[in-house]
């Protein structure tokens, strides 16, 4: 199983919303950036994701869960755009800010710091570790 970073604006889409959605889970759409787009026809069913909060408070808060690989969105006929499903896991007991990823020299090479304006992201299974207990999770 691949590991990953998905970015969401908590005013258009946040983590609550995202737990609210249910087992169901929502699709994950807007994304109009090929290697973003790439990256989700990657994902098979049962990834996993960090769920990061950008701009208002720049953190991972939660897990998510991959519950449907990529489909083309319908929102865009015609067009290479791609969904995925994803449903919520659980929130991470500590947030992670980006602060804190950046301080940490194990994570200088995560695609949160190289590459911050992507929005879909891969996670190498070191930088999943670190990142989880930075947070307190032990899923």
């Amino acid at each position: 199983m691949a590991q990953w970073l998905i970015k969401s604006e908590p005013e258009v889409w946040s983590w609550d919303q995202q737990v609210a959605a249910g087992d169901k889970g929502t699709p994950w759409d807007g994304v109009r950036n090929h290697a973003a787009k790439l990256n989700l026809m990657a994902m098979k069913k049962g990834d996993k994701a960090f769920f990061y909060h950008s701009n208002e408070g720049k953190a991972v808060v939660g897990v998510a869960e991959v519950v449907r690989e990529h489909y083309p969105d319908p929102a865009t006929p015609g067009q290479p755009w791609v969904l995925v499903d994803f449903k919520a896991v659980a929130p991470f007991p500590k947030p992670v800010t980006l602060a804190d990823v950046k301080a940490e020299p194990k994570l200088a090479n995560m695609a949160l710091v190289k590459l911050s304006r992507l929005s879909v992201q891969p996670v190498t299974d070191e930088e999943w570790q670190i990142v989880c207990a930075m947070g307190g999770y032990k899923g």
